[in-house]
């Protein structure tokens, strides 16, 4: 069966889903999107997700064509269409068509698409092994050019970052921000361990506010784990006992080096596993938010 993809209301086979060539998502990177999970036919989180992906619309000005309840339902239906229970799930919202030049107000029917599939990022040895890192020269961008918090679909700033990671040899690649301080991974958030505590930058360091994020800092303090989320540098990580780091791509992932140091024992740590099994019993066995 040929996947079936949602475009404005309607599911077309993934060879006929089209938008227009000029549609403002495609000529500027203008709108918003959101990657969700699902697991055992459960949506992971999915009125968060929304709720982040609608924000981001509010940020840069953008209408969704539709209400919330409208664009769960949207994402569920298409998951149902498709057959799938553990998947991938790409929720897209563009300008819209328009004529060449930077003027939103020239566009008209912003494009909802919903796209479900598999994905796997990281050869399932790395969870057990750990990933090896480095430190990007491309910085998150200012938080006054483009908030942060906003998922939008010019996403360059962290391709190019992923770029530098890639030709050295590294999967991932980590990302300060404008003050030399440590953001976050090119796709995913970062944590540290340090003496028991679990350390990770504060949104204001220059971060998207994972999902993925927030689901293991509850999961974290729940068991008792001390979770403080500050400004972050360089050093932090280096002297780290454990890293890992948190996506809904790569759910949790453990780093044991950076920059060609070892971080901690050189090994997935202790916290780590433990955290990755509860967010495991969470997705799998825990009620879908």
């Amino acid at each position: 069966m040929s996947p079936k993809v949602y475009i404005a209301g309607k599911l077309y086979d993934k060879a006929d889903a089209k938008v227009s060539v000029y549609d403002h998502g495609l000529l500027y990177g203008d709108g918003v999107f959101e990657g969700i999970r699902s697991y055992s036919g459960r949506v992971f989180r999915l009125e968060e997700h929304v709720d982040r992906l609608f924000d981001s619309a509010v940020a840069i000005h953008l209408q969704i064509p539709m209400s919330r309840e409208d664009m769960a339902r949207a994402i569920v239906d298409t998951l149902a269409a498709n057959k799938l229970t553990d998947a991938y799930i790409r929720v897209v919202v563009t300008r819209g068509a328009g004529s060449l030049g930077l003027d939103p107000r020239k566009t008209s029917d912003p494009q909802v698409i919903i796209i479900t599939d598999a994905i796997s990022l990281y050869p399932e040895e790395l969870y057990e092994h750990g990933l090896k890192i480095i430190t990007a020269a491309t910085i998150r961008s200012h938080p006054n050019t483009v908030n942060p918090r906003v998922k939008s679909l010019n996403y360059l700033n962290n391709i190019l970052a992923k770029m530098e990671g890639t030709k050295a040899g590294c999967l991932e690649a980590l990302m300060l921000n404008h003050k030399g301080e440590v953001a976050e991974c090119t796709g995913d958030n970062i944590f540290v361990v340090r003496k028991g505590a679990i350390h990770t930058p504060s949104v204001d360091s220059g971060i998207l506010e994972g999902i993925t994020r927030g689901a293991v800092i509850e999961l974290a303090r729940d068991a008792g784990y001390t979770v403080i989320e500050r400004t972050m540098d360089r050093y932090d990580v280096y002297t780290a006992d454990e890293c890992f780091l948190t996506g809904t791509a790569a759910e949790l992932i453990p780093v044991v080096e950076c920059d060609d140091r070892p971080l901690g024992s050189g090994q997935p740590g202790p916290i780590f596993r433990d955290l990755r099994e509860r967010f495991r019993r969470l997705v799998h066995e825990g009620p879908a938010s």
